[in-house]
């Protein structure tokens, strides 16, 4: 591991990196036995870590889960000119207010927490979610206060020795360095020719999850010999379940 800007050059020797071109599943809909072959496992910050594997910690930072959306003070809600909520509707998840630096860091005390279970646990690395929730905000978030509230995350992690991932947000894997992210965590990045701005900027540290035939097609052949690829169901199921699926080529 080599220091590159100065939020990796005060971590970089304190936190594992993910293998390059690994055996990858992505488990965050319910943990199971890992199939032959897989080397890094990404599951939720309740389930525990796969022993032996390199294993990531999956928590929603930027949004709060349908069930859970109560729990957080109301002010950390992100609202519209009329008070209501903004939601993602894809998800049914409220967005966090990470519009200030103050309301920032009053998140980033919880999600710390979470990220401390993972730490506890034995988890390598984790994973925050919903980074581009930014882009659903309706002009309410910018991509400053997203880069400004992972920074916070990842020095976070890093303290507690636990590398930490960019999930999706393709439009910001420039901001890698200032904001102190290790590796990403693609989803359809063969789906939507992404993977080589991935690659590029996290020098192959990318592991990548296709929804559909066609897009593991694509990042398999164009990049099946640099990143940790696999093919996984929409809901990303467990094995036995209706609409299972897990494939590699």
């Amino acid at each position: 591991m080599t220091a590159c800007g100065s939020a990796e050059e005060a971590t970089s020797s304190r936190v594992r990196l993910p293998p390059r071109h690994a055996g990858f599943d992505y488990q965050i809909g319910g943990p199971y036995k890992p199939p032959s072959g897989v080397r890094i496992v990404a599951r939720d910050r309740t389930a525990s870590p796969a022993p032996g594997l390199y294993n990531i910690c999956y928590v929603n930072a930027f949004q709060a889960q349908p069930d859970a959306e109560r729990s957080w003070p109301a002010d950390l809600l992100l609202r519209d000119a009329d008070g209501e909520v903004v939601v993602d509707e894809d998800w049914d998840e409220a967005l966090l207010d990470i519009g200030t630096a103050a309301k920032r860091e009053r998140i980033a005390a919880r999600v710390g927490e979470w990220i401390d279970g993972c730490a506890d646990k034995g988890f390598d690395a984790v994973e925050p979610d919903n980074y581009d929730s930014y882009s659903r905000s309706n002009g309410l978030l910018t991509a400053d206060d997203a880069t400004a509230f992972i920074a916070l995350l990842s020095r976070h992690a890093h303290a507690r020795h636990l590398a930490i991932g960019q999930k999706n947000t393709v439009e910001l894997a420039g901001q890698r360095k200032k904001a102190g992210l290790d590796f990403a965590v693609a989803e359809e990045c063969g789906q939507y020719d992404e993977c080589g701005v991935y690659a590029e900027a996290f020098d192959d540290r990318v592991v990548d999850i296709e929804y559909t035939d066609s897009g593991l097609r694509k990042a398999v052949s164009g990049f099946g010999d640099r990143l940790s690829i696999v093919r996984r169901d929409v809901m990303v199921s467990t094995p036995g379940s209706e609409g299972y699926v897990r494939r590699t080529r």
